[in-house]
């Protein structure tokens, strides 16, 4: 995990980078995940990872509920880690478009009909819009002397 290198943010991106950020980590997610990979052994194979990192990823992710292990040492995604499909699949798409010259080296499909699956960003109000059209607004949560001290600074005439 990258440590606590984050602590001035008021951001859920960085709280997440906290726990997801190493890239051995959403490896190892996508193969529990959608793979359902479970056994020690079938990580270290698939990922190629060394043994030493796998084995500190693997207690990360159960010390962050991540994952669970059994007594037969099988890992498991946890309801927290499979919340991060929907952001997997974004990250898949957005390779997919620019880093496979080839083309998609997977798809997505529903298991009950076998229809290709995409994101979208949605409106409540419009329904699917361009995520261009998105933008951030101060949410419930936001310390006030934060956005005190981050407001931008008017140009002064001299």
């Amino acid at each position: 995990m990258l440590g606590k290198t984050y602590d001035g943010q008021i951001c859920s991106i960085a709280r997440s980078l906290e726990i997801v950020g190493e890239r051995w980590t959403l490896l190892i997610l996508r193969d529990a995940i959608f793979a359902g990979v479970t056994r020690y052994g079938d990580f270290q194979h698939n990922l190629g990872i060394s043994t030493n990192i796998l084995k500190t990823r693997l207690a990360s992710l159960v010390e962050a509920g991540l994952m669970t292990r059994d007594d037969a040492g099988d890992y498991r995604p946890t309801a927290m880690a499979e919340g991060l499909r929907p952001a997997l699949i974004a990250l898949t798409e957005w390779g997919d478009t620019w880093f496979a010259p080839d083309g998609r080296p997977i798809d997505y499909r529903h298991a009950d009909c076998g229809g290709a699956v995409r994101l979208e960003t949605r409106c409540d109000h419009h329904g699917p819009i361009p995520p261009t059209e998105v933008v951030v607004r101060p949410g419930p949560a936001m310390p006030p002397d934060y956005l005190a001290a981050r407001r931008p600074r008017r140009k002064v005439d001299s």
